[in-house]
């Protein structure tokens, strides 16, 4: 037989923004960061890319230098899997932290992330709301004035 090896320190976390979901996988590494197996650097579109770093720019590289993250995203549009690969980069973190560092650096990285935005964490519950027959939209109606109903001419 075989001896056992070590068991892989690892967490697996989720980030969701409407339809969106992300998953990263998180272990002890070297610093590496992919996203559906291409490096976070490439994140398209490039206007989001910022919001995609927001939790390592906040928190430093030198806290993400020791785990590799790997992200897996669908659903939703390109801003959507955006939000979502940020949630989930951060929860991640600080479920490793909390799992396989200690709890006062764990509380350090959440406070740092709750001050700055807390969606980072917390997800939006928002959803969009279903049209309703007899309107235009969710809330809009036909703009209709019934018979006898409405300003005429010469009354005020």
């Amino acid at each position: 037989m075989a001896a056992q090896a070590a068991p892989i320190e690892s967490v697996q976390c989720f980030g969701r923004k409407k339809t969106a979901v992300a998953v990263t996988y998180c272990k002890r590494g070297r610093g590496l960061i992919k996203i559906n197996g291409c490096p976070i650097e490439l994140v398209e579109p490039e206007i989001l890319r910022f919001k995609a770093y927001e939790p390592i720019l906040l928190l430093g590289r030198h806290r993400f230098a020791g785990v590799d993250m790997r992200i897996r995203v669908k659903g939703g549009g390109h801003t959507s899997q955006i939000y979502a690969i940020r949630q989930s980069i951060a929860k991640a973190l600080v479920a490793f932290y909390q799992k396989y560092v200690d709890e006062q650096s764990k509380k350090e990285i959440k406070d740092i992330l709750v001050r700055y935005d807390r969606t980072l964490l917390v997800a939006d519950p928002r959803r969009c709301e279903p049209k309703k027959f007899g309107g235009r939209g969710a809330r809009a109606s036909n703009g209709d004035v019934p018979l006898g109903r409405g300003m005429v001419s010469g009354e005020e």
